[in-house]
């Protein structure tokens, strides 16, 4: 089964594709794929909007997972990373993906057992839980991965 798994933003977006076969876990693809400040969010929306669907026609996964939003106090970013969120769910859906949402609190719980790991935390229990061959530079693909991760821990009957 593929998942492709999403940490959102608008400036940087942790993209991912893992897939399960007999009881392993492997990533197919992962990037931070980035959109430039000088454009305007509605151009950044409609390039994040490009990118997913390429990279679901290329690996055809059957599941979205996606982080849930958690609000800071800069209220414009998080309602951009809203709408961004918004439209990934809505190309996911256009091309029949199921939908699952993970909280922070979930994700870290599900990868490192302790809601309130910190990145290095996280990054450690990623690269134990699964094998990646390709240097990740920033958090936001090593996020990516862990939603992914988070999928099949939550979900191990349908995998």
């Amino acid at each position: 089964m593929k998942v492709l798994s999403i940490d959102p933003g608008y400036e940087r977006l942790g993209i991912a594709i893992l897939e399960k076969e007999n009881g392993i876990e492997k990533i197919i693809f992962s990037e931070t794929f980035k959109t430039l400040a000088k454009d305007d969010f509605i151009k950044r929306m409609f390039l994040i909007g490009k990118e997913i669907e390429k990279i679901i026609k290329k690996y055809n996964p059957k599941i979205l997972s996606i982080e849930k939003l958690f609000f800071n106090t800069n209220q414009k970013t998080a309602t951009n990373v809203s709408e961004v969120r918004g439209s990934i769910i809505y190309i996911a859906m256009k091309y029949g993906l199921e939908v699952f949402e993970y909280t922070p609190l979930e994700i870290k719980s599900a990868v490192t057992g302790d809601g309130r790991a910190d990145k290095k935390q996280m990054v450690f229990m990623v690269k134990q839980l699964i094998k990646i061959e390709k240097e990740v530079k920033y958090d936001d693909e090593w996020d990516a991965i862990a939603v992914g991760l988070t999928f099949f821990a939550y979900n191990q009957k349908i995998c």
